[in-house]
């Protein structure tokens, strides 16, 4: 008698096989046609091309799926210095993706990184001009870092007014039919309670590597506690210094086993993890960490 599977089993099965490993039980025809993607992008700032249409042409030479594409500038405007806003250069965007079969898997909101996400009087207008042009580009994730002045860590006072505009964020890109990932500087935990708080699907985690290994904690564990569903993207890399083929503290297979055991697929987008002897290399060091994650996360 053939033996009963269940669908959760079933599903959990494929994620394990996908990670290499064999599930008895199971007829590996019918795991094969549910394998699970992931996709390879790079960062245009990181490429020293922010909003720059040279950044398509090296990403393609990097051997990248796709790019994260910036929202220009913030500094003291009101906005951010976006380009992409005009339509001749948004459209010259799309039409050099298409050529070089491109994808712009998302929009990012550095300009948060140093400016205050929770104090901006004018946040909703930087908002709403990275989800209008998300629409304009067919771009469904935006990465929002609440960066070193909404450091809720070191800054809990802000909690209230950062879970209050995110509030007022998760309607915004619910409107769009869109997703904004955010950055903080919790742990896992902290980060769960924070999205009940939020209350809104449409804000999740943009996790980032490096967060939990500078902090030292268990990376694998991190993304176990925040679940496939509360994960929208990741920065899969660590701190500049070596390439991610040479990081001790970084094992990618055992991420991939990881992800594979959450059922998680998507975007794994390269920030950093440059040779420090070699820092501004660009197609080095992205060719580099591009080749190595296809390597295992695109293999066979």
């Amino acid at each position: 008698m053939k033996p009963v599977v269940s669908r959760r089993e079933f599903l959990r099965a494929g994620s394990l096989l996908t990670a290499g490993l064999l599930v008895p039980g199971l007829r590996p025809s019918l795991l094969a046609a549910r394998p699970l993607r992931y996709k390879i992008a790079v960062v245009d700032l990181m490429l020293l091309k922010r909003q720059k249409l040279g950044a398509l042409a090296l990403t393609k030479e990097i051997g990248a799926d796709g790019v994260e594409i910036d929202m220009g500038g913030l500094g003291q405007r009101d906005t951010f210095d976006n380009q992409l806003a005009k339509p001749e250069i948004r459209q010259q965007f799309l039409d050099k993706a298409k050529e070089l079969n491109l994808e712009i898997c998302s929009l990012a909101m550095t300009g948060f990184y140093a400016q205050s996400f929770a104090t901006r009087p004018t946040y909703q207008r930087m908002v709403q001009d990275c989800l209008d042009t998300m629409q304009q580009m067919q771009v469904k994730v935006a990465f929002l870092p609440l960066g070193t002045q909404g450091d809720l860590v070191r800054n809990p006072e802000l909690r209230p007014a950062i879970v209050e505009r995110l509030k007022v964020v998760g309607k915004m890109a619910k409107k769009a039919g869109v997703v904004v990932g955010i950055e903080t500087a919790l742990d896992a935990r902290g980060e769960v309670e924070l999205l009940r708080e939020i209350n809104s699907k449409h804000i999740q985690i943009y996790f980032n590597f490096s967060n939990p290994l500078k902090a030292g904690r268990d990376l694998h564990e991190e993304l176990r506690i925040l679940g496939a569903k509360r994960i929208c993207q990741m920065h899969c890399t660590d701190e500049d210094g070596v390439w991610l083929e040479n990081n001790t503290r970084l094992d990618m297979r055992k991420v991939k086993q990881t992800l594979a055991e959450l059922n998680w697929q998507g975007w794994l987008v390269i920030e950093r993890s440059r040779d420090a002897n070699d820092a501004r290399n660009v197609r080095r060091n992205f060719g580099a960490n591009a080749t190595y994650l296809k390597s295992i996360f695109q293999a066979g």
